[in-house]
């Protein structure tokens, strides 16, 4: 109700002039009712997102067989991507980026954009020099998971969220990264 709130207004009248009292007045809500569920009006627009993103998180943190080779905690995480990707339905985040411009989004979404893709490259990389990957091969790697997690996302609000499954967007984009951990300096 909140993010149906938010997006309407945000379309009407633009991000920055939209108000945490608008979007509270427009969906019937108390101010301290927005509040219970968000921090700020931008973390509306990322809450189902970083909803999985914590237990990508904790998930990656777990221990790990002490013998977990680099290729098993790529798996792992292959396999939290996929359900992100499978469980993650079209919300306030894919409309808010596949409008982006109309709704005075753009700075904001970069923004908030590369908090998320640091979130998803640091649990990353935690996984991966636990498993014995080289810290700057582990760092790199989950760079580029983060930042093929947040192009896919772009792709499939871009192609409206129904036309191509986000799980098939998510593959593409992963597709080359696992190789990284294979050969050359520094590798595992």
């Amino acid at each position: 109700m909140l993010a149906e709130a938010a997006c309407e207004l945000f379309l009407e009248q633009g991000y920055e002039a939209t108000t945490v009292a608008d979007i509270t007045r427009r969906a019937g809500v108390s101010r301290s009712s927005f509040f219970n569920y968000f921090a700020s009006k931008s973390d509306l627009l990322w809450s189902g997102l970083d909803a999985h993103l914590v237990r990508f998180e904790e998930v990656l943190r777990e221990a790990a067989p002490a013998d977990e080779a680099p290729m098993d905690a790529a798996s792992v995480v292959a396999r939290e991507l996929t359900g992100i990707g499978h469980s993650l339905a079209p919300d306030s985040l894919v409309l808010a980026l596949g409008n982006a411009a109309a709704m005075g989004l753009d700075d904001e979404l970069e923004r908030e954009s590369a908090r998320r893709l640091l979130r998803i490259a640091e649990a990353i990389a935690g996984r991966l020099r636990r498993a014995g990957v080289e810290a700057l091969r582990a760092e790199v790697i989950g760079a580029a998971y983060g930042g093929a997690v947040i192009a896919a996302l772009r792709m499939w609000a871009d192609e409206g969220a129904g036309r191509t499954p986000l799980p098939e967007l998510l593959e593409r984009a992963t597709l080359p990264i696992p190789a990284l951990l294979d050969g050359g300096p520094g590798s595992a």
